[in-house]
């Protein structure tokens, strides 16, 4: 009893919202992210034994001698298939976490989240004609990016701009701005979709609509992760003023930032991380509502904490969710946004009850 109780006491001394120990925390995550990367790469429907893939891993190191005592299908598997997968979760989880940091602090509610303001679905639009149709196909390599990322940013000004009233966000202008805009673009991919030119083009939007890192390749990563680690800088850098818009509007233009200016970078910051991140998972909604909420619960509100705690934890979870996804019917697989949505919807409805909003 006197253990539990000292656990229980140190555990509170951790995560204490006030003075959280925000390395140990820290830590703690990467400790957990390292464990839960070499353990995915494992699992699936050919298992490989955690001990193998490390060794694998290691093997890469210029300075390292392994002996060689894998397979070559093993090999293929660990890491041509499925580290830039689990990897490719990382950066998506992360980078879908710390965009639901971005817009709840841009409209000051925690319901704030990609999938519910219709920014995902924006993004899905936009990226399914260029994937059916070709229409952004000037861009060459990045066409997809780009297209996915206009949709995004057309979303959130939509949205941005119909939710405020008297120069102030209103809650409810918000979800119901941000609700039929993801209907009428929701009205808009279906009927793309429906125009699609060949079957088999329209079974692959679908399934990507659906959110999969299924296919996932090492040329997958390059640009989302430079996107992530960009806009990860700019935010950490911006912290204070991001604590400052907690207050409203007035109050950080009266702390001497300038909030017109910051309104336009968080957008901007938030459309890039969308719709690069759709890009290349499709739509996987509810990250970016309940991660940065469970990251507050841990650390506070303060946002020098709140971002990569954010990231570290949404990077986890997309990882696990995946691994789910790829094990629940296999050697079938389900798309992820399946699964995010089962959980992320009942975690929808009891924070909103909680708000008593």
């Amino acid at each position: 009893m006197k253990g539990l109780a000292m656990s229980r006491n140190l555990f509170r001394k951790i995560f204490n919202q006030d003075q959280p120990n925000i390395k140990v925390i820290t830590m703690l995550l990467l400790v957990v992210s390292i464990v839960s990367i070499l353990l995915a790469i494992g699992i699936g429907p050919v298992s490989v034994n955690p001990h193998l893939v490390t060794k694998i891993l290691l093997a890469k190191l210029p300075f390292l001698t392994i002996e060689s005592s894998w397979t070559q299908v093993e090999y293929n598997i660990v890491w041509g298939l499925r580290l830039p997968r689990v990897l490719l979760g990382m950066i998506v989880g992360a980078s879908l976490a710390i965009t639901g940091v971005v817009m709840q602090a841009l409209v000051r509610n925690h319901l704030a989240d990609p999938f519910i303001l219709g920014v995902s679905s924006g993004a899905s639009a936009t990226a399914t004609l260029g994937m059916l149709f070709g229409a952004f196909s000037i861009f060459g390599t990045y066409s997809l990016s780009i297209s996915a990322f206009i949709g995004a940013a057309v979303t959130i000004i939509v949205v941005y701009l119909l939710s405020r009233v008297n120069g102030r966000i209103n809650v409810t202008h918000l979800l119901l701005s941000g609700v039929a805009i993801a209907l009428m673009t929701d009205a808009l991919t279906r009927f793309i979709t429906l125009s699609a030119p060949n079957a088999l083009g329209l079974h692959n939007a679908t399934f990507w609509m659906s959110g999969s890192l299924a296919g996932a390749k090492w040329g997958y990563l390059t640009l989302p992760l430079i996107v992530a680690v960009i806009c990860m800088v700019v935010l950490m850098s911006q912290y204070r003023a991001l604590n400052a818009l907690l207050f409203g509007d007035d109050t950080a233009g009266t702390l001497g930032f300038n909030v017109a200016g910051l309104h336009k970078m968080l957008i901007l910051v938030a459309s890039l991380l969308a719709g690069v991140t759709i890009a290349v998972s499709g739509s996987i909604g509810f990250i970016g509502l309940m991660v940065p909420h469970i990251a507050r619960l841990l650390v506070g509100s303060d946002h020098k904490r709140v971002l990569p705690i954010s990231a570290l934890l949404g990077g986890i979870f997309v990882i696990w969710t995946d691994v789910a996804a790829r094990m629940v019917i296999a050697p079938e697989e389900l798309p992820i946004g399946i699964l995010t949505a089962l959980v992320g919807g009942p975690f929808f409805i009891w924070l909103l009850k909680s708000k008593k909003q």
